[in-house]
């Protein structure tokens, strides 16, 4: 009995995983430039001192949809969108370079750009700082131009770009933080052909309806891999009364 209720134990588990992804996608179905993480299962022998006779279910995360959500408009000027591809590049918690699509920015009391997360973003030089102003506006280049306070509407200063950047998709991945990053750790350089659209963001790639139905899929799975240990014990009860007799 030791192999049903080995695979139906690894299968309820591995289960729950995947239902723990599929429930982080839909919270996230309203969060500005999410991208839906993916998951899949596939079977794994054990492997020991004997033959690999026992195999267990694994669900992983098979890797992150990045397909475009749809533009929102705000008409906000400290919010942009990338209609295709590109990410804004960003600080993380540890000072390293990252990258996101959501363009929803900020300033700080500081006068730090910075993203939803709190991240500061990124320009030619270093974080984005805006010194005091009356008026802000970002170009299609991500070129960030004020007015600066106390000064007349013909007193315009290009303060900095935001660094927009083209990574291939198969060379980067996502981290726990909802952060982009290239596996290999290197720093990806600014694509000056990249345009953002002012005034809008985007919205989740994530399919509400979809993921719905992924979650009520997993529940059932869960519910027969459940099924499969009862009947595993009760065939185990069942031989131990035939060897009591």
């Amino acid at each position: 009995m030791d192999k049903l209720l080995y695979v139906a134990m690894s299968g309820a588990k591995e289960i729950l995983n995947a239902q723990a992804i599929r429930s982080n996608n839909l919270a996230n179905v309203d969060t500005p430039g999410f991208k839906e993480d993916l998951a899949q299962a596939r079977a794994m022998p054990v492997f020991g001192d004997t033959y690999p006779t026992r195999v267990y279910a694994m669900t992983e995360r098979a890797g992150t949809d990045f397909s475009a959500g749809s533009l929102m408009t705000t008409d906000r000027d400290l919010d942009v969108a990338l209609p295709n591809d590109g990410f804004f590049a960003v600080l993380d918690r540890e000072g390293k370079e990252a990258y996101t699509r959501s363009g929803s920015f900020s300033v700080d009391a500081a006068g730090f750009l910075r993203t939803p997360g709190g991240e500061a973003v990124l320009g030619n030089g270093g974080p984005i700082n805006l010194p005091p102003y009356e008026s802000v506006e970002i170009g299609n280049d991500g070129t960030i131009t004020i007015r600066g306070q106390g000064q007349g509407p013909e007193s315009l200063t290009v303060v900095d770009r935001i660094k927009l950047v083209k990574p291939e998709v198969t060379a980067i991945e996502k981290g726990q933080d909802g952060l982009v990053r290239r596996k290999d750790g290197e720093i990806e350089n600014a694509d000056f052909q990249l345009r953002v659209v002012k005034g809008a963001v985007e919205g989740s790639n994530v399919d509400a309806v979809e993921a719905m139905m992924g979650i009520i899929s997993s529940s059932r799975q869960f519910e027969m891999q459940v099924k499969m240990m009862k009947t595993a014990e009760e065939l185990d009860a069942a031989s131990a009364r035939i060897l009591h007799f």
